[in-house]
């Protein structure tokens, strides 16, 4: 199997050059850009299969590329983890809304990011290989969840999702009225000695509650235990 390549797209060349020797010692390809034009640019001709996409560019800033990059069918679901230096939940919020999944806030181990970026290649590289079967139709209220598709609708209407909203839905429509703690979520959707906070679990529910709407609500919060999806 040929090594997955990434695509760093980092202003700051320090920052850049430490990146890509880190990503490079993992054992993958690295391709670098300064800004978010060259790194949609890069994007055609590299064909990376992740994206590490730093927010303060400058110009075209990052939650921009995201959004150009969603755009495009083609690379609707090229995993793209956000770097950051704003920790605010705002922030990360819209990224995640954007469509990322996954963020790191500087300063970062580079042995989380790598840990990271194993964990989205993962999630990609084999449908097959998804911590929940991929051949059922998954229908709740007014949700409707397609495994196979990779597809969530709202009373018809067709829902975006990131691949860890996406998994994070799956996870709790398979057992609803049950009550799992952000810890088995964590491992659920990405894997035991996943290197994330609990904190994290929350801004993606966030996230998730506010693209599904009025259905949102249907993601219980159980106080001093974690969340339930209500039967």
């Amino acid at each position: 199997m040929s090594k997955a390549t990434i695509l760093v797209i980092e202003d700051d060349p320090d920052i850049r050059e430490l990146l890509s020797f880190s990503l490079a010692k993992e054992g993958w390809a690295v391709v670098e850009a300064a800004d978010g034009e060259r790194g949609l640019a890069a994007l055609a001709e590299a064909e990376p299969d992740c994206v590490l996409l730093d927010v303060m560019l400058p110009g075209m800033d990052g939650l921009e590329v995201l959004r150009a990059l969603k755009a495009d069918p083609a690379r609707r679901r090229l995993p793209v983890i956000l770097a950051t230096a704003k920790g605010e939940d705002s922030d990360v919020v819209a990224g995640l809304e954007l469509g990322a999944d996954d963020y790191v806030i500087k300063p970062f181990s580079p042995k989380v990011l790598a840990a990271r970026i194993r964990t989205a290649l993962r999630r990609t590289a084999d449908p097959a290989g998804q911590p929940f079967r991929a051949d059922s139709v998954l229908a709740l209220h007014e949700l409707r969840l397609d495994a196979a598709r990779h597809e969530v609708r709202v009373k018809d209407l067709k829902v975006e999702l990131s691949a860890t909203e996406f998994a994070i839905l799956e996870f709790l429509m398979r057992s609803p009225g049950w009550v799992f703690s952000r810890s088995q979520i964590i491992d659920a959707v990405k894997g035991r000695d996943y290197p994330v906070t609990d904190r994290a679990v929350d801004v993606q529910i966030l996230s998730l509650r506010r693209k599904l709407g009025e259905s949102g609500n249907d993601i219980e919060t159980v106080r001093g235990v974690g969340y339930r999806i209500r039967d």
